[in-house]
């Protein structure tokens, strides 16, 4: 068709003449719309984000169990395998148990530790985050954590805490025992702090510290008996119940790692570094 066309659409000009019009009947272009790209959610995102809330909220009890699956089908309107993925999305998250067999079920539970554990270490490892970074957030929260320990601490933490103590001192000739109990014996003051927010940081930290520190001569003879004495001290405090005392001990004590963790490594070492699949070491602190 074209402007000259008898059978084209026709407007009338300023003299008021009638025209062919041009744009009559054109095809417009995706950006003419003005349209921003639109995001239309799963169904079963939707149908998990409504059952995490409920959740969270409370409103769903822990140890409840939740229709089965068929019947959460019936009820949203929804098929059986989007219902399935949709709780198997709050699986992953930590927020259900779903036991197989005849007597089993889709049982809620309270949000635990490893999810968040998950989200800490994908986020420092996935955007190599630098490992003095990571321990400057160590020497912030640890020496509180002790604190709130020395205060808090009920008799079976202190005795876990002790045994810990004692357990780094057996394997000061045994590398990779001395650094997992090590481990143990920080995360078991941050458990005695009665703050489930530190516990499951420091739980995390931990691990990510013990993985990036991965490098020849970083666990000498001298770093391990400097090691011995400041978990003494500390635990000393945390038995006496003395929260500024503890405080000193644990901040002098972090610190030190952290002092030499800027001397033996290179500025820009990131945490990933270390992280081959398989537990790594670290100069102990």
């Amino acid at each position: 068709m074209t402007a000259s066309d008898p059978d084209a659409p026709r407007r009338e000009g300023p003299d008021g003449v009638a025209v062919a019009s041009s744009r009559v009947g054109r095809r417009l272009n995706e950006g003419d719309l003005g349209l921003p790209t639109l995001s239309v959610p799963k169904a079963s995102d939707i149908l998990a984000d409504h059952l995490r809330q409920q959740i969270l909220s409370g409103e769903l009890e822990e140890g409840v169990f939740l229709p089965v699956e068929r019947d959460l089908a019936a009820t949203s309107g929804l098929s059986r395998g989007t219902v399935r993925e949709a709780l198997r999305i709050l699986e992953i998250e930590g927020l259900v148990d779903i036991r197989p067999g005849r007597s089993g079920g889709t049982a809620v539970r309270r949000p635990g530790l490893q999810p968040f554990e998950r989200s800490i270490q994908g986020f420092v490892l996935g955007r190599r985050i630098r490992l003095p970074s990571v321990v400057e957030v160590r020497e912030a929260v640890e020496p509180f954590a002790a604190g709130l320990a020395a205060e808090r601490r009920t008799e079976e933490e202190l005795h876990a805490i002790t045994e810990a103590t004692t357990a780094v001192e057996a394997a000061v000739d045994d590398l990779d025992r001395f650094l997992d109990e090590n481990v143990v014996w920080h995360v078991s003051i941050a458990r005695a702090s009665h703050n489930e927010l530190i516990f499951a940081l420091m739980s995390s930290l931990s691990n990510l510290i013990r993985q990036g520190t991965d490098i020849p001569d970083f666990n000498r003879e001298e770093t391990k008996r400097l090691t011995v004495k400041a978990h003494r001290r500390v635990l000393r405090a945390i038995n006496e119940g003395k929260r500024d005392e503890a405080f000193v001990a644990m901040s002098r004590h972090v610190h030190g790692f952290h002092v030499a963790v800027a001397d033996r490594l290179p500025e820009e070492s990131v945490v990933a570094d270390g992280v081959d699949g398989s537990p790594s070491a670290d100069g102990a602190a």
